[in-house]
């Protein structure tokens, strides 16, 4: 992708400090940065091209190239960090709650739900597909792609797999039940932020689908 930077003495005017030899490390988490406030902003991944990036940091658009080949790149780089983000929220809300594991599948699913709500348009283009190009149109690859939110998934099963040890859940199979109920969580979030006419039964929705689809029950 060719952009030329247009940008006028405005923004010559806010350009940025040029980075010292080895600090070209500063400038990538920068990008990323730029365009994560770009989504927030926008809430449209379109919004995010290379000078609009740059022209956020205060460089000229060809000084991203060393970082990242294309926009799918700087894309990925942002979707790879909130993933992160979220795994760090989830694990941080687990360790809080305790020893009980009913009581900490409660708090990942909670934490889970309250992440959705609170980065909503950064949410939405993780999990929404929106921003990944047709493979083969960009510098990304399958492999770049398939491992997104592993992490996350991998906690929610080994959560699932405490409460059967403990005997407060009467599922067989954790690792497809970590997925039912992840597809639920998902479904709440998204309808959430998708429409407010929605007739919710009650504020438990949540809990009860943590309760049914984990089939917990008294140990």
């Amino acid at each position: 992708m060719n952009e030329t930077n247009t940008a006028g003495p405005a923004a010559a005017k806010r350009a940025r400090v040029r980075n010292r030899r080895g600090e070209g490390g500063r400038l990538r988490e920068e990008i990323i940065s730029a365009a994560a406030a770009l989504l927030d902003e926008t809430g449209d991944e379109k919004a995010i091209t290379l000078r609009s990036v740059a022209r956020k940091v205060g460089i000229a658009a060809p000084s991203i190239y060393p970082h990242f080949p294309d926009q799918p790149a700087i894309m990925l780089a942002v979707v790879q960090r909130e993933f992160a983000a979220l795994d760090a929220c989830l694990r941080t809300a687990v360790r809080d709650a305790g020893d009980d594991p009913r009581g900490r599948l409660y708090a990942l699913c909670h934490a889970y739900l309250g992440y959705a709500q609170s980065h909503p348009e950064r949410y939405r283009t993780m999990f929404g597909g929106l921003w990944i190009p047709t493979l083969g149109d960009s510098s990304l690859t399958e492999e770049d792609l398939v491992n997104l939110g592993a992490t996350a998934m991998r906690l929610l099963a080994d959560v699932l797999t405490d409460c059967v040890s403990a005997g407060q859940s009467a599922i067989t199979d954790p690792e497809q039940d970590a997925v039912a109920l992840w597809v639920a969580l998902h479904g709440l979030a998204h309808q959430h932020a998708a429409t407010r006419i929605f007739p919710w039964p009650g504020e438990r929705i949540a809990d009860t689908l943590i309760e049914r689809i984990a089939r917990l029950r008294d140990a």
